[in-house]
């Protein structure tokens, strides 16, 4: 077991996935390239060359639509989208081609591509650079979609999509490159469809996804010294979800939170409370409540992004009316 951080934990993953399988290639404009990862990367061009890490032009539908062909035809290719938003210029690739092949092939084409997007708010990054598009990518079917939170599930389930014959959207957020923890020694893989319990607790239950798990836990360490126990509920992949461990943990508090960087409407946080109200609802000693992006453009001013983020000041609020 050793500590280290999140953009570690990614780029040991890819440079032993290129080690270990030929078909393993990188296709991106400027791959993982914001700091601190762009270092780790800069090592990997120049550990593999060219020929397995291909800085692309900056033509989203067009390195979707490789990696896609390429994902057909053997390869195991990873393709970096940079910025969340700019996935919309690939959308035809990722949820009409990626998604559909191996459905409407009759189960005789598989696609093991992964797409990486970094979603989120990042601070100042406007209305073009600021989306989070999971929720439009779930309304996809045929994708399989991973949102890891420390390093050692992005170690864990990169690993597992860069196995899988199934087409994958690593949903990634860069606030998250420089939280450390300790990761496994060895060859180990994090299932998809696995969510983890990150903190027990049994008066309210917070399921949160991306970085909305780290502000989580801050808020949930700040109300214990309250005696308010809260159990932070990761479901790391989307699809497949584990509705299981988010029952079941509604079903020991009664009380529920769910936190989410998408918009509130048609938003990763409205799916989950849905399926609460419908599986869950006889556990549920108060209405759900939901904490998330509010729905307009995200504005360039810092000060009126923060006012529609999901913040620890938000979350906090919203768990003290449950117990109040």
């Amino acid at each position: 077991m050793r500590e280290i951080s999140y953009a570690e934990a990614v780029a040991e993953a890819l440079s032993e996935a290129m080690e270990n399988d030929p078909r393993v290639c990188l296709l991106g404009s400027y791959f993982f390239g914001l700091s601190p990862r762009r270092v780790l990367m800069d090592e990997l061009k120049e550990k593999f060359g060219p020929s397995r890490i291909q800085d692309t032009p900056i033509s989203e539908i067009g390195i979707a639509g490789i990696g896609t062909g390429a994902a057909m035809a053997g390869l195991r290719p990873i393709v970096d989208i940079a910025t969340a938003s700019f996935i919309f210029q690939a959308w035809p690739q990722v949820v009409n081609e990626a998604a559909n092949a191996f459905y409407m092939s009759g189960g005789q084409t598989r696609v093991p591509v992964i797409f990486h997007i970094l979603h989120g708010l990042r601070g100042g990054g406007a209305a073009q650079h600021s989306h989070s598009p999971q929720a439009m990518l779930w309304n996809a079917p045929g994708l399989q979609i991973m949102l890891p939170t420390s390093p050692a599930d992005a170690k864990g389930l990169l690993r597992t999509a860069i196995h899988s014959d199934n087409p994958t959207v690593f949903v990634d957020h860069s606030l998250l490159f420089e939280v450390k923890g300790p990761v496994p020694d060895g060859d180990y893989r994090v299932p998809f469809g696995q969510g983890d319990v990150k903190r027990v607790g049994s008066d309210v239950t917070l399921v949160a996804t991306s970085y909305m798990v780290q502000r989580s836990l801050q808020v949930a360490a700040k109300l214990s010294a309250e005696g308010i126990q809260v159990e932070v509920v990761d479901p790391r992949t989307l699809v497949p979800l584990d509705k299981e461990t988010i029952l079941a943990s509604v079903a020991k508090t009664g009380r529920v939170v769910v936190v989410d960087e998408c918009h509130r409407s048609c938003g990763v946080a409205a799916e989950i409370s849905a399926i609460i109200a419908e599986e869950g609802f006889s556990s549920l000693k108060k209405p759900i409540k939901r904490v998330t992006r509010a729905d307009v453009p995200v504005p360039f001013s810092r000060v009126l992004e923060n006012a529609i983020a999901p913040t620890e000041d938000k979350i906090e609020a919203a768990v003290r009316s449950l117990v109040s």
